[in-house]
């Protein structure tokens, strides 16, 4: 019966032996269809603003493929610390423009109606009357003078009490009542008040300065905006190895209950047939309870790394998603020959958030260049046209000028003028140039210009701050990086010895020598030492993604393309 058990104790020991064999090779492949096109991960012809790849996510029941470069393109695509610094820059772009506004020509258009209910007169109380009142004896004196030079003698002067007596009666018979009217003829019953205003700066040294310090806040926005990206992509590289590591964890749990169901059964026939003592079944029934309850935590442990990723990326939890990477460490390593003095001036180089405080520093100068341009004056052209018109609600108009006979002063002639009539409505059109010069505000200009020169001093400081943070950023990140691949290199050797000892006891148990007990012990000990090794791999990548974002390199492919400045 030992005989006939043997050869499936064997195929156990060399499942467990080829598993990590098999997921090396499986890592292998995904990692070489990585830079294939995904059917849920389209790259559209479309492009943004930015000239950059715009990717269209296919709705489709199946999980989405993702590879580490196909996350850190959907995170850059929808991470939401991401979106608000586009969003940032977007707003840096509009303040550009609302400075430009200052110096572009200003258009103001105003209009208004008045109408007047009750118009004072303007000569009430004084004697011009009497001036207005002398106009019939005027017209009275030039009649007479006509008819006593114009050598007909019949035409004989009148008195002027007949003259007023002609004129009405030559009034009633064209239908007009001379003694109507307003009493204030100054009055009118409707103004209207059309006016446009043009304005065109020729100096101003403000508006000249908050232009520049636009385009500084932009350049500002836009370093930030790529050091986002950079921390962004760095945060998903560890969430996507991290949850590589959960199924990692929760895949060799798994064959681990599965191997100590089989040993179960195989230990259940040998106490049943009298050949193996009850207490190894109980420890191995022990063993499975244990494994399943630690297969319980994995998954959940898998589940949450999965939920943690997509939170990362921007997605939403119901996003079904598989990772198609794997946890390998690369063979050789660019930053193995590199020195820490050239690893730091690399990050002082390349770093977005250095060149963000060294832009900074030169925005609050700009600023204090604006608070001085206070000083001095602005000028301004200003054309305006305008265009008014009296409309009285009565148009009717007395036309006392005869066509035939200009002298005769008995004619009159009643008409109506039309609302929009030339009388009624005038333009006008002026020119000009303002001057504005501030000479004294009470040294407020002055006080500026002092917490101006303290908030360069500030940025200087918070430059000076974030370079020494950046080199022993810079150190940290080295120094994790090689104690990780030494990690690496002793869990290599430690996982040959586990699966050196795991072939020697399944060696030594086909001969009958060693107990499944031992089995199982080699067992475990080559699962724990797949598992630390796994984590090894796992704190590397890490360890090297950290680095480059501490360099200030784009860590993938797709998060270069995504770059807004180069260096």
């Amino acid at each position: 019966m030992l005989s006939e058990l043997l050869p499936s104790r064997f195929c156990i020991g060399a499942l467990a032996l080829t598993l990590f064999v098999a997921l090396s090779a499986s890592g292998r492949a995904a990692a070489q269809t990585q830079e294939r096109p995904r059917p849920d991960l389209i790259p559209s012809s479309t492009t943004d603003s930015t000239d950059r790849p715009v990717l269209r996510e296919v709705e489709t029941d199946a999980p989405t493929a993702l590879t580490v470069n196909d996350a850190v393109r959907v995170a850059l695509e929808k991470n939401f610390d991401v979106r608000r610094a586009e969003l940032d820059v977007r707003n840096a772009d509009a303040q550009v423009r609302e400075a430009w506004g200052q110096v572009l020509p200003q258009i103001d258009v105003n209009a208004g109606y008045t109408r007047n209910v009750l118009t004072a007169n303007p000569f009430a109380g004084s004697d011009v009357s009497t001036i207005f009142g002398g106009g019939n004896r005027s017209d009275w004196v030039a009649f007479n003078e006509d008819r006593r030079l114009d050598g007909d003698p019949t035409t004989e002067p009148i008195s002027y009490d007949e003259f007023l007596r002609r004129q009405r009666r030559s009034a009633e018979q064209a239908g007009i009542n001379l003694g109507g009217g307003s009493d204030n003829p100054f009055g009118v019953d409707n103004e209207f008040q059309t006016g446009l205003q043009i304005t065109q700066t020729l100096y101003n040294g403000s508006a000249f300065a908050a232009i520049s310090g636009a385009e500084q806040f932009k350049s500002v926005t836009r370093h930030a905006r790529d050091r986002q990206m950079q921390i962004v992509a760095n945060e998903v590289v560890e969430a996507y190895y991290r949850a590589l590591l959960a199924e990692e964890r929760a895949r060799v749990v798994k064959q681990r209950v599965e191997r100590t169901e089989r040993t179960l059964e195989e230990i259940s026939v040998q106490v049943a047939q009298g050949v193996t003592a009850k207490y190894q079944r109980l420890s191995a029934e022990v063993d499975l309870s244990n494994a399943k309850t630690e297969l319980i935590d994995a998954r959940n442990q898998a589940e949450l790394a999965r939920e943690s990723l997509k939170n990362t990326l921007g997605l939403s939890p119901d996003a079904p998603i598989r990772l198609a990477g794997s946890l390998e460490a690369t063979a050789d390593d660019r930053y193995l020959q590199v020195s820490r003095t050239r690893a730091v001036d690399r990050a002082m180089n390349q770093r977005p958030d250095l060149e963000r405080a060294r832009l900074n520093v030169e925005l609050e100068q700009i600023r204090r260049k604006t608070t001085r341009s206070q000083y001095l004056p602005r000028v301004s052209a200003v054309a305006n046209f305008n265009y008014s018109g009296r409309v009285p609600d009565d148009r009717t108009v007395v036309n006392t000028t005869n066509p035939q006979d200009p002298t005769d002063p008995f004619f009159y002639e009643q008409s109506t003028r039309d609302f929009f009539d030339d009388s009624y409505w005038n333009p006008s059109i002026s020119v000009g140039l303002n001057l504005s010069w501030n000479l004294f505000n009470g040294f407020q200009t002055t006080a500026r210009m002092q917490q101006d020169a303290i908030s360069i001093q500030q940025a200087e400081v918070q430059l000076e701050r974030l370079q020494r943070g950046v080199e022993l950023e810079v150190s940290r990140a080295m120094r994790t990086l090689e104690t990780a691949r030494e990690r690496i290199q002793s869990q290599q050797q430690t996982l040959q010895v586990a699966e050196t000892n795991y072939e020697y006891t399944a060696e030594r148990v086909e001969e009958g020598v060693s107990s499944q007990v031992e089995l199982r012990q080699a067992s475990d000990q080559l699962d724990q030492t797949r598992l630390n090794y796994l984590n090894a791999v796992f704190d590397y990548l890490v360890a090297r993604s950290d680095l480059e974002t501490a360099l200030g390199r784009p860590l993938t492919e797709a998060s270069a393309r995504y770059q807004m400045t180069s260096r």
